[in-house]
């Protein structure tokens, strides 16, 4: 299906990959994947046809609501983790730990946490790559140039301010399917 993804995401769409080769040669098992910015549905096909080009095995966490029948088998053969975001459990905690279940897990989510414009990032990313102590690569939804730019592997450090400026500085300028909401 590789050979069909990079039909769809060259060919028909026009899209490329630009920077870290580290992304798709799987070396690096763990990893919390940011994808920005997040501003319309296309995102998540963009993403996933974004995996099947650099032939990278992927995964999501998603509302357990989402995992029952008849979408649920679809969402977890994509790679999807369903989590219960009613409980009072901690949500950082309880991700973290799907790092340390899983022999190869490569977390993707949207530091937005919305498709609307946000003036900042939520924070959870953050902490759990942290917790689960695994670099954050970051990638680009940049519909203007129909590219998906990817950053080298970066690992927190005590310095959150410092850090989060290095990211959003690594998204600047980059507009998404709704620049508005950029």
């Amino acid at each position: 299906m590789q050979w069909l993804a990079k039909i769809i995401y060259f060919k028909i769409l026009g899209w490329q990959v630009i920077g870290n080769t580290t992304f798709s040669n799987q070396t690096i098992k763990k990893a919390v994947i940011i994808a920005a910015p997040h501003t319309s549905w296309q995102d998540f096909l963009i993403g996933i046809l974004l995996r099947s080009v650099v032939g990278l095995r992927t995964n999501f966490i998603g509302k357990k609501e989402l995992f029952v029948f008849p979408l649920g088998w679809f969402f977890k053969a994509l790679g999807g983790a369903p989590i219960n975001r009613q409980s009072n459990e901690n949500k950082v905690e309880v991700i973290a730990k799907l790092f340390e279940q899983h022999d190869e897990f490569r977390m993707t989510l949207a530091p937005e946490g919305s498709r609307k414009k946000v003036t900042s990032w939520r924070t959870g990313f953050y902490y759990i790559a942290k917790q689960a102590k695994v670099p954050i690569i970051m990638f680009t939804l940049d519909f203007e140039n129909k590219q998906n730019k990817i950053s080298e592997p970066f690992y927190p450090t005590d310095d959150v301010e410092a850090d989060f400026e290095y990211m959003y500085n690594f998204y600047k300028g980059i507009k998404g399917k709704i620049p508005e909401h950029s």
